[in-house]
């Protein structure tokens, strides 16, 4: 399924697989198009696949990856760079059983090598990249972008630029900052630092601003995320996917990437109109575009000023919203937002009940979960998926204050004292 083109979402005007991202007939954004795999060599791809690396390498076929390059093949991808996917899917039965359901699973994205899933997305766009010949790596970010860009670039030895807003978690730009990239902090929200980097792109010709003007083959990796719950699950199709919405993109992605191999017939179709897992989109309620507009009814987002924990889906003007909604209608899915307290909360249930420990875009997914079971919007036979992008230790300090220590002298009458205390102080 080799890439052909860039085709607009929009209109269908195509482009060559170049540095661009935006339709300059109707300004639509541009996604890869590939040539069709012939579906009667369905038996041989699943067992390339099977034989390939354990990363999202082994999905080459259907990365966008070596046509039209200089170098003309792509190999250079599964031998540099970092080894981003092949991450675990975790049955979370403990989970499952508090929320009422009969079988819930985790794919945890925190064990990519940043410990978010943007190195799926940031290892494509960098092969990309370099094939187009690009010599810096750059990025606009919310915080986990900016970690998969910084060590990209330093295990491929290219200078790395990244921009975030001011007020990002500490956690986030320490683990930049020791990848040796350049941070420049901007006085403003996502928003104001997409707009600057669009700007910047357009100057420096020789930057490769992953999210901007390499936005198509970034995007994606996402896809990945599918492929590998699906050949996790032993090729088979979840019924419900709950995955986190910033820009929607991540979200709009997973269903390419199921729709993709059902086409091919590697998996056989969902029960659902269109074939695909139900797929639940997750907001913050302090940046709540998507679920705003798809709880009214509408197809068009009204931009936001983000104000919540989620610092990581805080983007008020999100470009994919409205395909984001589309495959939540199409799917029979959901958009919903959670609130901050909410949040913290799904961070919580998610740690102890798996013992995985997710960022706040992880309890966005979990209490989102809570809160379509808590409504009898999931059926309770349903096969869910949540996606976790993100590792805990990027937010600690909306934990602060949620558990109580205790501190006793070294003797066995103070530890007695304790013992018997089960609850812990939220």
């Amino acid at each position: 399924m080799a890439a052909t083109s860039l085709i607009c979402r929009e209109c269908s005007s195509t482009y060559p697989l170049e540095a661009q991202f935006v339709c300059s007939r109707c300004f639509g954004p541009l996604e890869v198009a590939y040539a069709e795999h012939d579906a009667s060599d369905v038996d041989s791809i699943r067992r390339r696949i099977q034989a390939g690396p354990r990363s999202i390498w082994r999905y080459a076929d259907f990365l966008p990856l070596g046509a039209g390059s200089p170098t003309g093949s792509g190999e250079f991808a599964t031998e540099a760079g970092l080894p981003a996917g092949g991450t675990p899917l975790v049955r979370a039965d403990r989970l499952a059983e508090r929320l009422g359901l009969r079988e819930v699973w985790v794919k945890n994205d925190a064990a990519n090598p940043t410990h978010s899933f943007k190195d799926r997305v940031v290892a494509v766009a960098a092969a990309r990249a370099k094939e187009l010949g690009f010599t810096t790596l750059a990025c606009a970010s919310t915080g986990n972008l900016a970690g998969a860009v910084a060590a990209a670039g330093a295990a491929l030895g290219m200078p790395t630029y990244v921009f975030i807003p001011a007020d990002l978690e500490e956690q986030k730009i320490l683990s930049t900052g020791v990848y040796g990239a350049n941070i420049v902090t901007v006085r403003g929200n996502y928003d104001d630092v997409n707009r600057l980097c669009t700007e910047i792109a357009g100057e420096r010709e020789d930057w490769a601003f992953v999210n901007v003007n390499m936005r198509p083959y970034y995007a994606e990796g996402s896809k990945t995320l599918a492929y590998e719950i699906a050949e996790q699950l032993g090729w088979t199709v979840p019924d419900r996917i709950v995955a986190p919405i910033a820009s929607g993109s991540l979200f709009t992605k997973i269903g390419k990437g199921f729709k993709e191999w059902i086409d091919l017939g590697l998996l056989e179709a969902a029960g659902t109109p269109s074939g695909l897992p139900a797929m639940s989109g997750a907001q913050a309620a302090g940046c709540n575009p998507v679920a705003a507009a798809f709880e009214a009814g509408q197809d068009v987002c009204r931009p936001v000023k983000p104000d919540t924990i989620a610092k990581s889906l805080a983007i008020g003007n999100p470009a994919d919203g409205p395909y984001a909604i589309e495959l939540a209608r199409t799917t029979d899915g959901t958009i919903s937002q959670v609130s901050d307290d909410e949040i913290r909360e799904g961070i919580r249930l998610l740690a102890e009940t798996t013992g995985i420990f997710t960022e706040t875009a992880g309890g966005v997914t979990t209490a989102t979960l809570k809160q379509l079971a808590e409504a009898g919007a999931i059926d309770p036979d349903e096969r869910v998926v949540i996606v976790i992008t993100g590792e805990g230790l990027k937010t600690l300090d909306v934990v602060r204050g949620t558990f109580e220590c205790h501190e006793i002298d070294p003797r066995f009458e103070q530890f007695e004292r304790v013992e018997g205390r089960t609850e812990v102080t939220v």
